[in-house]
């Protein structure tokens, strides 16, 4: 049985390198099988600033954009997302993303591979903490980690060293694992 991984593109800057490295999952994740991938560019997404009158946790949406997007994330088993690092902190387009719901996200797996100078993102994964915890969200274990990740795109393309193939490998099969893991705990908070 394959698991529904959404993929999102936390960055919505003109350049950004969390494209081509966001494809580059993808692609990687597409290899294993076991994955029906929703990949999601919150640039295309291009949700506005949280517009809801009512707290997400009630799931009373009034706008189609908070609709169509609460119905993505609540199809989705499992999440990877693609982040930078902006000012020893997260990207406001992901945090954003996040804020608009509440109960889609419960008690699903979520990976990171996160990007920035000497930090390699990490700073940005630690600030979205707190929010991801909140939600419910299960943090796997192995994350990548990419020190100046821009340095390995070229012309577009991400060119992934050897260790970051081997660490979304084990993020990818840990993602799948958590995924049927906790959809019994799913299945019963729906109860």
């Amino acid at each position: 049985m394959t698991t529904r991984l959404m993929i999102i593109v936390g960055s919505v800057r003109e350049g950004r390198v969390g494209l081509p490295i966001a494809e580059w999952v993808r692609q990687e994740a597409e290899k294993t099988g076991w994955f029906e991938i929703d990949f999601v560019d919150l640039r295309e997404l291009a949700l506005p600033f949280m517009d809801e009158p009512n707290h997400p946790r009630l799931k009373q949406y009034t706008k189609p954009h908070t609709i169509a997007w609460s119905k993505r994330v609540e199809a989705a088993e499992a999440f990877i997302f693609v982040t930078p690092e902006y000012n020893y902190s997260y990207s406001p387009a992901l945090k954003n993303a996040l804020d608009y719901l509440s109960g889609e996200w419960w008690r699903k797996p979520v990976g990171f591979v996160s990007y920035g100078g000497v930090s390699s993102g990490t700073r940005g994964v630690v600030g979205l903490l707190a929010t991801t915890t909140g939600l419910g969200l299960v943090r796997v274990g192995a994350n990548v980690e990419l020190t100046f990740g821009g340095k390995l795109v070229v012309d577009g393309v991400f060119h992934p060293e050897a260790k970051e193939q081997a660490i979304l490998a084990h993020e990818l099969e840990e993602l799948d694992t958590l995924a049927h893991a906790l959809a019994p705990v799913r299945a019963g908070a729906d109860t």
